[in-house]
């Protein structure tokens, strides 16, 4: 019998979180401040949506929203159904995930390897479309019994786990010292839960927020004004919404940043050749975002760019010359 220390796990679940933080160097030497980032692949699903999987399904548990031998059902762009995929292993679920047509191959295949159901729905339609992501998980929850469809963007459990995890261990990590945090938002439970955590240690803390071409989020945080005008279709995966997710805190951000679909996928090839970083689409965008806003920054500033998944789900797209010659990227 091994003796049980910090180092021997019971299940994968156990080590989620505790990722590393690494200094960013050729890629940032042209940013006036010091910038790291925050690794979230480490975590065994490859992205930071392991946190907050974890905690919807155990929140649900508690509450008495999910009975043994039951249902998962999600509405996803990979990484959350992945999350919930090691839940589900682990706790003996079941687990349905429905995505959009737009996401890689790579992930429905990740998926369907772990066991889940994939269900691929349209791209172009609207939110409340039959035939949406949203709505055939919403219509599956309804017709299958014993089932806990979590719903990632108002379902605030996912801000809570960066609040009670990511948060604390950035502050931990730069020693009080940061004074930005980037990152792309899809949810926003991430920058939401980090950036309240962070703004609670220290208010003159900057939270800012990428976007994308396509997403409502940057004029909806300046005027208030949810423009349908401004909806879409972009290539850019896990950043942006044609909806606000209840896990937005727009009081917590400062400011967002759009990004194109280009400059995200171009960026993301560069941290890897420059860095060693092999990452996903959207943390180039993140990036790329905070290039654009270099000359909000001095010397002395502290930045942490939250980098949330791995660039093996992108092996067929951004990492791929063909397919970005199709896009007119290269």
């Amino acid at each position: 019998m091994i003796n049980p220390d910090k180092q021997v796990f019971d299940n994968i679940l156990q080590t989620i979180g505790n990722t590393p933080l690494v200094r960013l160097n050729e890629i940032a030497k042209d940013i006036p401040a010091q910038v790291f980032g925050k690794i979230e692949y480490f975590n065994p699903g490859h992205s930071t949506k392991d946190r907050m999987a974890i905690k919807m399904v155990e929140d649900a548990e508690r509450e008495g929203k999910i009975q043994p031998g039951g249902t998962i059902i999600e509405c996803t762009s990979g990484n959350t159904g992945m999350g919930l995929a090691l839940a589900a292993i682990v706790k003996g679920y079941k687990l349905i995930c429905t995505m959009s047509d737009k996401q890689s191959k790579e992930k429905m295949d990740v998926l369907r390897a772990m066991g889940a159901e994939v269900i691929v729905c349209p791209t172009n339609v609207s939110p409340d479309d039959p035939q949406s992501y949203y709505s055939v998980a919403e219509r599956l929850n309804k017709e299958i019994p014993n089932s806990f469809y979590p719903y990632q963007y108002d379902n605030l459990s996912n801000r809570l786990a960066h609040y009670e995890t990511t948060g604390p261990e950035i502050w931990e990590q730069t020693q009080g010292k940061i004074t930005h945090f980037v990152v792309g938002v899809g949810t926003g439970g991430t920058i939401s839960g980090v950036g309240k955590f962070l703004k609670e240690k220290n208010p003159d803390i900057q939270i800012w927020g990428i976007d994308t071409y396509g997403s409502v989020f940057k004029k909806y945080h300046e005027t208030g004004e949810f423009d349908a005008s401004e909806i879409y279709s972009y290539i850019t995966e896990g950043i942006g919404e044609d909806i606000i997710p209840k896990n937005v805190d727009f009081d917590t951000i400062d400011l967002f940043e759009k990004v194109t679909d280009k400059d995200g996928a171009l960026t993301t090839r560069e941290l890897a050749k420059k860095e060693g970083l092999f990452l996903g689409y959207s943390c180039g965008s993140a990036f790329q975002g905070l290039r654009q806003l270099k000359d909000k920054l001095k010397p002395t500033d502290v930045v942490v760019v939250l980098f949330h998944d791995h660039g093996s789900r992108y092996v067929g797209k951004v990492y791929n010359d063909g397919w970005m010659k199709e896009q007119g990227f290269i």
